[in-house]
């Protein structure tokens, strides 16, 4: 699925700005994702990128600038109710509900994410199940999963809410490349159902083989975007990455 560029943006990101202390971690951020594209985020440790998902998703507060979603101003709402109008995210490190079955955590995220009756959502979670690979892990705890089958999860997690809008942290990092390439696939489905997609990724070519467009984000500010192979050619980025000077 290619948007078009003058197709409506889904999320648009004006003015925001956020610090901790001394640290700013955004610099009057302005981003704009259009409805049905993959948008990859680069950036090094510490760039701001999870802080940028939490000022978007509703659980870190920007200390200014507007969240708008679909053409609402959502800044001011509750990461439940951003849930609830078709916003998900996953997170770097895991997050299931450890003593839950596999299939006990999307039934939570489907009936408090998606405000479905649980019962209800039977039938979807389970096809959830069967398109992320995890059918055969439904009832096992959640907590004894291996890495690919939690990073699994998380992912069938977010899509149990339903979204539109799916923020993706790191969901490659740590695995092997048979397990990326999984992982990849998985994202390119989603992908082509219709769901926009935002991922920050350190694995180039995972986020390569996805993003029609990348931002790289330093210090706080956006510094550099394009395609992937444009980005990393930028002198900036350079220098970020590999210590060589711009003028280099």
């Amino acid at each position: 699925m290619n948007p078009s560029a003058d197709a409506a943006p889904i999320l648009a990101l004006r003015g925001l700005r956020k610090r901790f202390g001394a640290v700013v971690v955004a610099d009057g951020i302005d981003l704009a994702v259009r409805a049905g594209e993959a948008l990859g985020v680069l950036g090094p440790n510490g760039a701001g990128k999870t802080t940028l998902f939490g000022m978007v998703t509703g659980t870190v507060r920007p200390d200014a600038g507007t969240v708008m979603f679909e053409g609402r101003d959502v800044t001011a709402l509750s990461p439940a109710r951003r849930c609830r109008q078709g916003m998900a995210r996953s997170f770097q490190v895991p997050q299931p509900f450890a003593g839950l079955t596999v299939f006990e955590n999307l039934v939570a995220a489907a009936s408090f994410g998606a405000g479905e009756g649980e019962r209800a959502t039977y039938d979807r979670c389970a096809a959830i199940l069967e398109r992320c690979g995890l059918m055969a892990r439904a009832n096992e705890r959640a907590g004894g999963l291996r890495l690919l089958d939690r990073k699994r999860l998380e992912l069938a997690r977010a899509l149990a809410t339903r979204p539109k809008l799916l923020l993706l942290d790191e969901v490659a990092g740590g695995l092997t490349e048979s397990e990326c390439a999984v992982l990849v696939d998985l994202v390119r489905e989603v992908r082509a159902g219709g769901v926009t997609v935002v991922w920050i990724e350190h694995v180039l070519h995972a986020l390569a083989a996805v993003a029609d467009r990348v931002v790289v984000l330093h210090g706080g500010r956006l510094i550099a975007e394009g395609r992937a192979d444009e980005v990393v050619r930028v002198p900036a980025v350079a220098e970020v990455y590999m210590g060589i000077p711009v003028d280099a």
